[in-house]
């Protein structure tokens, strides 16, 4: 009876690694494929605006306007990491990075929809609810604040941009500690990229490169999504069991864990969103979840950082120097905002402060959705032409 049981146990687990063999392999080629994708809109850009770059995006010169393209983009596709990619992208073709920096910094606000969302299949059950929405919103009080506190620093100062231009020049363009020798990347994706190149020249050669701008993003965004459905399947329950022992073993634990997770999953969304029904049972109280979530934006930059290694050439360090602006950016709110004790209660008492008011009057949970993702970033719109 054991020998058969063990049998039967041998040749259900064959195909079972098989198919994670397949998964893994699948992961690795949408991966060459979103490398690839992040350069084909580089060189549609380039070429559609023929050097032209600070001309075209005149209407997103404006910080707010930045932040604001930003917040609905990433609202709408709920994925800053598809977001941060195609902005990559764009600076990789020639998009100012004092415009990108804002889209970046919007990228994060629009990207907490997702859980915000999510609490809502609670919104039956008042403490769970409660518990549930402020778990989610903690997320977006923090994020909002990064903006406020760090937003009229960089357009006053620069600092996030400097210190990504430093450390991208030393990577990319200096003469000590250059990856230079690691061009591997632009030939391996070239044949991808001139295959789209020669087939938005075949549909239409007036907008050629617009084609490929749009074959790019597409490809990102499917990409994206399947990496994230893959490693769901098989990261998420591994992902759990890190979560389960990080997080009550103290705040740095849970920042660490976030990061980890975010990267395993490649999706901040999915990290955090993990966590709002175990917000909603009861199994973590805020303050155990909020370094988790915090962990969660950091790890989330990976993306744009594997997306820039597609860029070679002049403008590889600029879009090296994007990806590593929302690294910094992210970071460092972390470090300020969590750091300081007076600033790391500011996102709890507003989550909690929302949640009460919201359980009390639920459709107050849905106009502050439509508030924050939508119709502030309109208010903001309009604010910025009057002037």
């Amino acid at each position: 009876m054991t020998e058969t049981s063990q049998i039967h146990s041998g040749t259900e687990s064959a195909p079972n690694t098989v198919k994670t063999v397949l998964q893994w392999l699948a992961i690795a080629t949408l991966v060459y494929l979103l490398i690839s994708s992040v350069g084909m809109i580089g060189a549609g850009f380039k070429g559609a605006t023929k050097g032209q770059a600070a001309d075209l995006f005149q209407f997103a010169t404006n910080p707010f306007m930045g932040l604001i393209i930003g917040i609905l983009a990433t609202a709408m596709i709920q994925s800053s990491s598809t977001v941060t990619s195609i902005i990559v992208g764009l600076v990789a073709g020639g998009l100012p990075v004092e415009t990108a920096v804002p889209m970046i910094m919007g990228a994060n606000i629009g990207t907490t929809i997702t859980n915000t969302i999510v609490s809502l299949g609670h919104v039956r059950k008042k403490k769970e609810f409660r518990r549930a929405f402020a778990s989610a919103t903690v997320h977006d009080f923090f994020n909002v604040m990064a903006v406020a506190i760090f937003l009229p620093i960089e357009i006053l100062f620069h600092p996030l941009s400097a210190i990504g231009g430093y450390f991208a020049e030393m990577f990319v363009g200096g003469d000590n500690m250059s990856v230079k020798g690691l061009n591997f990347i632009k030939p391996a994706t070239k044949p991808v990229i001139d295959l789209f190149t020669d087939l938005s020249h075949m549909i239409s050669e007036n907008i050629a490169y617009f084609l490929l701008i749009a074959f790019g993003i597409l490809i990102i965004f499917m990409a994206i999504t399947v990496i994230g459905k893959l490693l769901k399947k098989l990261m998420v329950g591994r992902a759990k069991v890190i979560m389960h022992n990080a997080i009550g073993k103290g705040p740095v634990t849970g920042i660490i864990s976030g990061a980890v997770i975010t990267v395993l999953v490649q999706s901040s969304s999915t990290t955090t969103s993990l966590m709002v029904p175990l917000a909603g049972s009861g199994v973590f109280r805020l303050k155990q979840i909020y370094p988790f979530t915090l962990g969660a934006n950091i790890g989330t930059t990976i993306t744009a950082l594997l997306a820039a290694t597609a860029i070679s050439g002049e403008t590889a360090v600029f879009a090296l120097q994007i990806a590593l602006v929302h690294l910094v950016y992210n970071t460092s709110a972390v470090l300020l905002i969590y750091g300081i004790k007076s600033l790391r209660k500011i996102p709890i008492r507003g989550a909690l402060w929302l949640a009460r008011i919201a359980t009390e009057r639920k459709a107050i949970a849905l106009l502050y959705i439509v508030g924050i993702f939508f119709a502030l970033p309109a208010a903001l719109i309009f604010i910025t032409n009057q002037f």
